[in-house]
């Protein structure tokens, strides 16, 4: 057996952390450690590592990013802000924490993406109970305060800074987007993606999304786009992103 070829099932159902924690190859952290040690938090960052993110994988891209992957890009993003941003006062290694942490739920909840159908507010709650037990059966710390706090500061999208990670994380996924149908060659059309662009806040943030669409429309220029399968509507997509 090859140790690094995991999967780890997602539960949509009758949800529980207990529940998801139990399901799959990844061994269930040990509370009672966590006491006085956090090796166990740093063991459940593995399957950060192992998820893939859900979204490729319905258009055949099934050895993608994982998620992982995409916090560190966003995260290495974070450090170049626009000189304007800074100038506001924006906080560089808030932002970066912020990258590092925001997708952190997924470890235990998955990638719930459009496509799996789970109503928004259940969404929220599987990923608030996920931080209460990071924050506070593995954690145990003034460190599991700040991730909650820093989680919670996101998910509202108030500060500054909140607004300017959810924009990188919509950026992320387009740059990604755009590399993944350059490697295909034509072969691939994930148009589906480019919706987010209508989401994004700040409007240094928008101009680079037009720069990262106009190269995109340069590598279609003059290439036949293949018929997509099953395209997420745009309905779909409104209800996902709304408070994002």
């Amino acid at each position: 057996m090859d140790p690094s070829d995991v999967t780890i099932p997602k539960v949509l159902s009758d949800w529980s952390v207990g529940k998801a924690l139990a399901v799959g190859p990844v061994e269930k952290p040990k509370e009672e450690r966590s006491q006085h040690s956090p090796i166990e938090y740093f063991h459940l960052l593995e399957r950060l590592k192992i998820v893939k993110r859900e979204g490729w994988k319905r258009h055949g891209i099934m050895r993608g990013e994982s998620i992982a992957d995409h916090m560190y890009r966003m995260s290495m993003m974070a450090m170049c802000p626009p000189s304007s941003l800074v100038s506001q006062g924006l906080d560089i290694n808030k932002s970066i924490k912020m990258c590092l942490i925001h997708d952190i739920a997924e470890s235990v909840v998955g990638d719930i993406t459009p496509a799996d159908q789970v109503p928004k507010p259940e969404k929220k709650r599987r990923e608030t109970e996920t931080i209460d037990y990071i924050s506070t059966r593995l954690l145990h710390s003034i460190t599991g305060d700040e991730l909650k706090c820093i989680w919670h500061e996101h998910e509202d999208g108030i500060t500054l800074e909140s607004r300017y990670v959810q924009d990188l994380d919509k950026l992320e996924m387009l740059l990604q987007m755009v590399e993944y149908e350059r490697r295909a060659d034509g072969a691939l059309d994930l148009e589906d993606f480019t919706y987010v662009k209508s989401k994004i806040q700040l409007a240094e943030m928008v101009t680079w999304a037009r720069d990262i669409l106009q190269d995109r429309e340069e590598f279609w220029a003059g290439r036949k786009k293949p018929i997509r399968a099953d395209p997420i509507t745009r309905e779909m997509h409104e209800g996902y992103y709304a408070q994002d």
